[in-house]
C-alpha cells in the first residue's frame, strides 16, 4: 500500500508505472458491496481493505496534515471514504482509467477538506 501512496508522491513518468488497478477496478468491489446479495460482503472487504491501507499510508506519510484533509473517524471511515470514492468515480467518469490511488486521493481531498 505504501506503494500505492508513493504513486501520488512521485513524478508522472514514473506514476504510469503504478497505472495498472485503475478507478474503474476499484469502482467494481466498491459497488459489488451493495449490489450483491450473496457475494457483497466479500467484495466489500475488498474495497475497504485497498481504501484503509491507502488511507494508513496517506496519514502517515502526513499528506493529510499539507492537504488539509480531514478524514472522518476511525470508526466508520471505511464506509464513508468507499462512499466518497464512489461518488467521486461517478462524477468522474471519463478518469476511470488512472490509477486507483491517484482517483482515491482526489476523491478524499474532494470529500473531506478540512476548510
Amino acid at each position: 500500500m505504501l506503494l500505492a501512496i508513493s504513486a501520488v508522491l512521485l513524478p508522472e513518468p514514473v506514476r504510469s508505472q503504478f497505472a495498472d488497478y485503475t478507478v474503474a477496478q476499484l469502482l467494481e468491489p466498491c459497488m459489488e458491496g451493495d449490489n450483491d446479495s450473496r457475494w457483497g460482503a466479500a467484495a466489500e472487504a475488498e474495497c475497504e481493505q485497498y481504501i484503509l491501507g491507502f488511507v494508513d499510508a496517506y496519514l502517515l506519510s502526513k499528506l493529510s496534515e499539507r492537504e488539509e484533509v480531514c478524514l472522518p473517524p476511525e470508526n466508520n471511515r471505511a464506509d464513508e471514504v468507499r462512499w466518497a470514492f464512489m461518488k467521486w468515480a461517478h462524477q468522474n467518469y471519463e478518469k476511470r482509467n488512472m490509477p486507483a490511488a491517484l482517483g482515491l486521493s482526489a476523491a478524499i481531498k474532494d470529500r473531506f477538506s478540512c476548510e
